[in-house]
Order: structure tokens, then sequence, then C-alpha cells
């Protein structure tokens, strides 16, 4: 049996064999809608630890990253649609976020965390 196991509100599991945003779709309306590959899921928020400050906008973010010594990288040849920040130009670490806020996903949160690890952490919202 291949395929993905999904759970109804209820705790009821059902084999989807071939997978598709389609077969994700929620049969009953959900306070939190979720994505194609994780229906129901509760959205989360990045927070700056030292002060337990979610951060809603890439002004707090740009705001806690100097803090912590990221600049912005302005690269030439890079791509118009990216925000990207480094520590200097001697280190390798470079942070890379879509321009939009509201395109900031939970993925670029943990390369965040992963790069100042007792700065930031990824929550999810309450319900």
């Amino acid at each position: 049996m291949s395929g993905v196991w999904v759970f109804d509100n209820k705790g009821v599991a059902r084999l989807i064999t071939n997978p598709t945003r389609e077969s994700f779709e929620q049969r009953d309306p959900s306070p939190h809608p979720g994505t194609a590959t994780a229906p129901g899921a509760r959205p989360r928020v990045l927070v700056y630890l030292p002060s337990n400050h979610a951060i809603h906008s890439y002004d707090d973010l740009h705001q806690r990253l100097a803090e912590l010594g990221w600049t912005p990288y302005h690269n030439s040849h890079g791509s118009d649609n990216l925000l990207q920040f480094h520590r200097s130009d001697d280190s390798s670490d470079l942070i890379s976020l879509p321009k939009s806020f509201a395109d900031f996903k939970p993925i670029h949160m943990y390369d965040i965390v992963v790069k100042n690890r007792s700065f930031f952490e990824v929550r999810q919202l309450p319900a």
C-alpha cells in the first residue's frame, strides 16, 4: 500500500493512493484550512525569543536581523523577487526570502531559525 494517509477532524484516516492537490481538499470547513499537503494545519509564526515578539512584517524582521549582524545583500546577478541577508563578506551564510511578506512561508522561517538558533523559534498560532 503506497500513498499518503490523511486524517480527518475525527481522527479517522484514509489512504490516498495517487495524491494530487484536489485529493487533499477538506470536505468540512476548518478554522485552519492548512495547505494542500497538510489539511487543517495551523498557521505558523516566527518569534524573536529575546523579546518573545512575533514577526509580522519584513520591517520587524529586518530590525531583528540587523541587531544580530545580518545586512542586506545586493547581488547584481540575483533575482529581483528575493530579499537576501548575509553576515559578512567572509561568511557563506545567506538568508534568501521572497520579496513579498505574504509569500513568507515556514520553510523561510526555519532557514532563519537554523542560522540563528538562540534567537528565533517557529511556533504554531493558538487555536
